[in-house]
């Protein structure tokens, strides 16, 4: 039986296809589209889906939608009336856009898909929006059982959720619901301190470390009520997104000093320390949420979903609190997530069918369920466009890899599954040494074109985690954060606060500098020969080149770029950036042997919202 998931129309539009319940491929339509976080129809993801299920006939027995619309309309028209006339700009705005298009979602999908070369199946099921977060959380995981958190901005009404996953039956329990909602007091914070919301939140994570949490007891008696079960009400009066079209108000400036910092202008303490404290703010409501499970569930295991789940932070301050034996957090935990945990809700909880989990596998194939392209495809891409390239046997791509990275160069591959989720896992990924003091300075400002405060991640070998960082298991999906070990660390020297952003970010404070965040973090992957064979042998010809099972290893894109899919998107990132060499498949490109590159539009325009 095949089931096809659907999320789209708000944002990170996507696709999955189960077969008898085994995931099959999933894709974001930002990949295709190129265009970041497309919310549109996914039709090109589910083209993909249907291709790499060999669904030739156009017959899949079920679709399912990653939400409700009726509901999630009726709080929205429920939202204004409560605010009115407050809310009458932005319900202009809103309103005939939801009468036009977004509650006529069955009828339109039926079209979408039918343009897919999809024959319409009788079925169209809507799991509500935190259940699919839920089901993608708990039937992927290694668990047979488990409580189960999914925390985002909001779906239909509810912003968290408590629920229970026991074999094939998943059960929600408790929710809290709109407008009290840590994905947007988080978001809030986002936007006030100039980066954009629903693409910002890992960058104010990133700033957090800068700060001092100055502002956390402001935060908790000014803005918020939190219980001991890590429920809360938000006071109202401070933000602008129930009836305005911004998420903070002036009651918010005059209480953080000021109005709102402006995007690309430069960031002062004030917004260092505001991101450490909302981020501490975070973590508290999390731990307590997972108290209040482990209590009412009485299971071992969490699992989590949602976009609140992508804060890898909090997630390592979870799991370090030993409130459950074990966390499994879903690596496309966000929207695009929803479209696979909408067909694993309706195989399993719907259906009824079976599920079986062996406590130590998850059902993610490492998140490499995108498109692959062969070796003939690739080479006739490039031959096509006459780029000079060097074909290398299976046996020599790691070993070459290897010594261009040993020798700083910095690596593009484009290789295997392309990963599904915001983060590249060695498939789409840019590569560096993680023992140069110059890289992280050199890859955000002259490859990744983004800010200079940004850490870059590493990967590390599974089986050498133990040798770089303070974590006791793998981290295949790079959601968590764990410290550096001390005896890798380069003391401070003095009080840095006082230093130029710039400079503080460059002063090596360990032996893998590039990696090691201003506290001594790093959000770890950790790279397992079954899972990803190819990557390893890269990791682990670097190894003995050097002695170090560890690269940097950060998204092949570019700022405000979707991550790249096709060998076309990979050689057109590498061309527009200085990354040094490109491996695409089994073939190696070389900057300088490269033809001048001219592009048709001036794409840095293009990219740069994000």
């Amino acid at each position: 039986m095949r089931i096809l998931g659907i999320s789209c129309y708000y944002h990170d539009a996507a696709a999955c296809l189960i077969e008898d319940g085994r995931i099959v491929a999933a894709a974001q339509e930002e990949r295709f589209t190129r265009i970041k976080h497309d919310s549109a129809f996914p039709s090109n993801a589910v083209r993909y889906c249907l291709a790499e299920g060999g669904v030739t006939d156009g017959v899949v027995d079920a679709v399912a939608f990653y939400d409700k619309p009726i509901l999630k309309f009726h709080r929205i028209l429920e939202t204004y009336l409560s605010v009115a006339p407050l809310g009458l700009r932005s319900a202009v705005q809103a309103l005939p856009l939801w009468l036009r298009e977004k509650l006529w979602i069955e009828p339109d999908i039926r079209d979408a898909i039918t343009a897919c070369g999809v024959t319409p199946p009788e079925r169209i099921l809507f799991p509500e929006h935190h259940e699919s977060h839920a089901a993608s959380a708990f039937y992927p995981s290694p668990f047979q059982e488990a409580a189960v958190l999914t925390l985002d901005g909001v779906g239909e009404w509810a912003t968290a959720t408590l629920g229970v996953g026991e074999g094939n039956k998943l059960q929600l329990l408790e929710e809290l619901n709109f407008p009290h909602s840590l994905g947007l007091l988080y978001s809030a914070f986002t936007y006030y301190t100039g980066f954009r919301v629903n693409s910002g939140e890992y960058k104010l994570m990133g700033l957090a470390p800068y700060g001092e949490p100055t502002y956390k007891q402001v935060i908790l008696e000014k803005l918020l009520d939190l219980k001991p079960d890590g429920s809360f009400r938000l006071d109202m009066s401070y933000f602008g997104y129930l009836d305005g079209l911004v998420m903070t108000g002036a009651k918010f400036d005059a209480l953080f000093g000021g109005p709102a910092r402006k995007p690309e202008t430069p960031i002062t303490r004030r917004e260092m320390d505001l991101a450490r404290s909302i981020q501490e703010v975070t973590e508290e409501i999390v731990l307590r949420m997972a108290r209040h499970a482990r209590e009412k569930t009485g299971k071992r295991f969490l699992c989590l979903a949602g976009g609140v789940a992508l804060n890898c932070v909090a997630n390592g301050v979870l799991l370090r609190a030993g409130i459950f034996d074990d966390v499994w957090i879903q690596p496309a935990a966000g929207d695009a997530g929803g479209a696979l945990g909408a067909a694993l809700a309706v195989w399993h909880n719907m259906l009824g069918n079976p599920r079986q989990a062996d406590g130590q596998h998850d059902a993610m194939q490492g998140a490499y369920l995108g498109p692959e392209f062969a070796h003939d495809q690739i080479k006739a891409y490039l031959d096509s466009r006459g780029y000079p390239y060097h074909e290398l046997p299976d046996a020599d791509v790691a070993p070459t890899l290897a010594d261009l990275l040993a020798g700083e160069k910095v690596v593009a591959v484009c290789q295997g599954r392309m990963e599904f989720g915001p983060r590249a896992l060695g498939n789409r990924s840019i590569l560096g040494d993680a023992r140069s003091p110059k890289m992280q300075s050199v890859m955000n400002l002259k490859i990744k074109f983004r800010e200079s405060f940004r850490p870059f991640a590493p990967s590390v070998l599974e089986e050498r985690i133990a040798d770089f960082f303070d974590l006791d298991r793998p981290s295949p999906y790079m959601l968590l954060v764990a410290d550096v070990v001390e005896k890798r660390r380069v003391p401070k020297h003095g009080d840095e606060r006082d230093l130029d952003i710039i400079a503080w970010v460059n002063r090596p404070r360990s032996d893998v500098p590039a990696i090691t965040h201003v506290d001594y973090s790093a959000r770890v992957q950790s790279v397992s020969k079954d899972t990803n064979p190819r990557y390893h042998a890269i990791l682990s010809a670097f190894e003995q080149k050097t002695g170090y099972g560890i690269l940097i290893n950060t998204s092949f894109n570019v700022r405000g770029e979707p991550i790249v899919c096709t060998p076309e998107d990979a050689y057109r990132c590498f061309m527009r950036s200085e990354i040094d060499c490109l491996a695409v498949g089994n073939f190696l490109l070389h900057k300088q042997e490269q033809p001048n590159w001219q592009d048709k539009e001036n794409w840095r325009e293009v990219f740069k919202l994000d």
